[in-house]
């Protein structure tokens, strides 16, 4: 596994990282064994990057990847969020930028994940009450203490960004980006990250599983799996964005990878760390191999006439979480 800095401000991580959100919510059955052997087989084959937040369960899932780093702990870059307030009983509240919370969300976290500092600690939505200066500076304060070593901010606009920046160096931004998702290409936000020396994480970069070939309807999916509200997995969104998968697909079998391959050998290609979500070891097998796939100008060339931005139709969320977006 190759690995790469994230960043101008001395974090390095692994070329692919792990996104362990789906092992304990939102994306149907979960399984802890399996997720741990997930996870410990991320380790194995040089994953670093572990990505997971308060609001994922919430609590579960940082309670898992705790469990799963006992008596290893520096064998992991732990990345965790706040800014979604929860409650101590599991509530959600509302978004909650306010320096007492951000301080109260951070020891709490420590404690679940059985640490004494987070590597990457991001802001995981801006809220739009609190200044973000007065919200990064508590997060200074942090890494000051020695609680975060590093901070980052999750689907910041540009302004904010910049903003952000003055008050303490921000080391990563983690935005939705794939062949699916291309919005911070368009907005300014990747150009922002670009000149700052800001690294991009890239979530979702299999477009929620669309890209990795193996959806064919939306009744794919378990009653409680919440792709059933995500507006481009429905009606005649989702036709026309499998035309895309289609298409992807057949550029893949041309190179002789999986869809999935392509979709995050693209994303690698523009310098973004992608932090592909699973819970079992074959797909995180198949996911990693695309560190390896090197994708030419023609490649390139042919993926941009078949997935350029906007070719994919619909929302990326319900109305009430898009407004959630670009603080």
């Amino acid at each position: 596994m190759e690995h790469r800095a994230l960043g101008s401000q001395g974090l390095t991580v692994s070329t692919q990282g792990l996104g362990c959100m789906g092992m304990t919510a939102f994306y149907g059955a979960t399984d802890e064994t399996e997720s741990l052997a997930t996870i410990d087989r991320a380790l194995e084959l040089g994953v670093t990057l572990l990505d997971t937040a308060e609001s994922y369960g919430p609590f579960a899932n940082e309670r898992l990847v705790g469990k799963a780093l006992t008596g290893r702990r520096d064998a992991a870059v732990i990345a965790t969020k706040t800014g979604i307030e929860i409650t101590d009983d599991g509530q959600p509240v509302a978004l909650n930028g306010r320096p007492e919370y951000v301080r109260r969300a951070l020891d709490r976290s420590l404690r679940h994940l059985g640490t004494d500092h987070i590597d990457l600690y991001y802001l995981h939505r801006i809220d739009p009450q609190v200044p973000i200066e007065e919200t990064v500076g508590a997060l200074s304060e942090l890494v000051a203490e020695g609680k975060v070593r590093y901070i980052g901010l999750c689907e910041a606009s540009e302004r904010t960004i910049r903003r952000a920046h003055a008050v303490h160096p921000v080391t990563a931004v983690q935005s939705e980006y794939s062949l699916f998702e291309r919005g911070i290409e368009h907005d300014g936000v990747l150009d922002a990250l670009r000149e700052l020396g800001i690294g991009l994480v890239a979530y979702s970069p299999l477009g929620r599983g669309f890209l990795s070939g193996a959806i064919s309807s939306p009744d794919d999916f378990a009653e409680d799996d919440w792709r059933r509200t995500d507006p481009r997995f429905q009606g005649r969104n989702f036709d026309r964005n499998l035309d895309v998968v289609h298409e992807v697909r057949r550029i893949a079998a041309a190179k002789n990878v999986t869809p999935s391959q392509l979709a995050l050998a693209w994303v690698q290609h523009q310098g973004a760390v992608a932090i592909p979500g699973t819970k079992r070891r074959r797909y995180l097998e198949e996911n990693l191999a695309a560190t390896g796939v090197t994708l030419t100008a023609d490649d390139i060339a042919s993926i941009e006439a078949v997935a350029p931005h906007g070719a994919v139709t619909g929302d990326r969320y319900a109305p009430e979480l898009m407004a959630m977006l670009g603080g």
